[in-house]
């Protein structure tokens, strides 16, 4: 069999089974499988592949059917530009985070900032990101599962920032040894509930999705955690799921109540990001949403 016509095959397997993206995801599986590139693939589609070579093709796209992710699979995923190595310890990373991302830097690019905490860190893809983003600044990255930091650690060496990052377990700001210039956290937001029902945690780490009852219960706690880990006139971004924005910034407000915060959208119009940033000469905080007029 050619290798065109397995890729055609796996495609209307992955289809059939309501497999998102199937076109793409049959592609990545056997590019895996015979270790070579997008341009290989299409200039070797006459191919004639081995019996072993379609073994394995077959038992990575069973493993897909079974609902196991491609990024577990290949042990691969893209954030932000960059490859990174995963596996089942860590969460794999979002789309929707590298908003996230995308507000630090511009923050920090425009600031003093020197020192940055990323809390929850996985498997590091911010806090990497980050990194090679802004050479100048020091990078705090916590996690309360070794396995993890583990898997961060590795990501850390192959995009050579090992020196500018420092790994530390424990249980979000705990860690920290100092008050940070800005704090980033990607925590769970999923509810219990949402998880049982959708079996998000049948193969990524359940301590990574379980927000608990309402979904904010790490998210509480750091709100709770940051005011003696935050320097004068730092700032916040967090994460947050749909719905979320306005208890968050509830919270915070009654921590830092001289703050200025920020509701910020993704693409979808759905509110992704809080910005906290601290202006003790402000009396009162101040909310602003942002809108698709504000962006522009």
């Amino acid at each position: 069999m050619t290798l065109k016509q397995v890729l055609g095959r796996a495609r209307e397997a992955l289809a059939r089974n309501r497999i998102e993206e199937a076109h793409l995801e049959a592609e990545v599986l056997l590019r895996h499988a015979l270790g070579i590139d997008r341009a290989r693939l299409y200039t070797e589609l006459r191919n004639e592949l081995s019996a072993g070579q379609e073994e394995e093709i077959w038992a990575l796209v069973q493993r897909r059917l079974s609902g196991e992710p491609t990024a577990y699979i290949t042990g691969h995923r893209e954030f932000y530009g960059l490859d990174f190595y995963l596996d089942r310890r860590v969460l794999i990373p979002r789309p929707e985070t590298e908003l996230l991302v995308a507000r630090a830097i511009e923050l920090v690019q425009t600031s003093t900032t020197a020192i940055i905490a990323d809390i929850g860190t996985g498997c590091g893809n911010i806090a990497i990101s980050l990194a090679l983003n802004l050479p100048r600044v020091k990078i705090y990255a916590t996690d309360m599962s070794a396995d993890a930091l583990e898997v961060a650690h590795i990501n850390c060496q192959k995009h050579g920032v090992a020196g500018r990052i420092s790994l530390l377990h424990g249980d979000m700001l705990v860690p920290l040894p100092g008050p940070a210039d800005l704090i980033v956290a990607n925590l769970p937001y999923v509810t219990s509930r949402e998880i049982a029902k959708s079996g998000l945690s049948d193969f990524e780490p359940r301590v990574a999705l379980d927000g608990g009852e309402d979904g904010l219960d790490r998210i509480r706690r750091l709100c709770q955690q940051a005011a003696g880990k935050l320097k004068p006139g730092g700032g916040i971004l967090l994460e947050i799921g749909q719905g979320q924005g306005w208890v968050v910034t509830d919270w915070l407000q009654r921590h830092f109540p001289s703050a200025s915060l920020e509701i910020i959208p993704d693409l979808q119009g759905i509110e992704r990001v809080i910005s906290l940033r601290l202006t003790p000469d402000q009396p009162d905080a101040k909310l602003f949403v942002w809108t698709p007029a504000a962006i522009l």
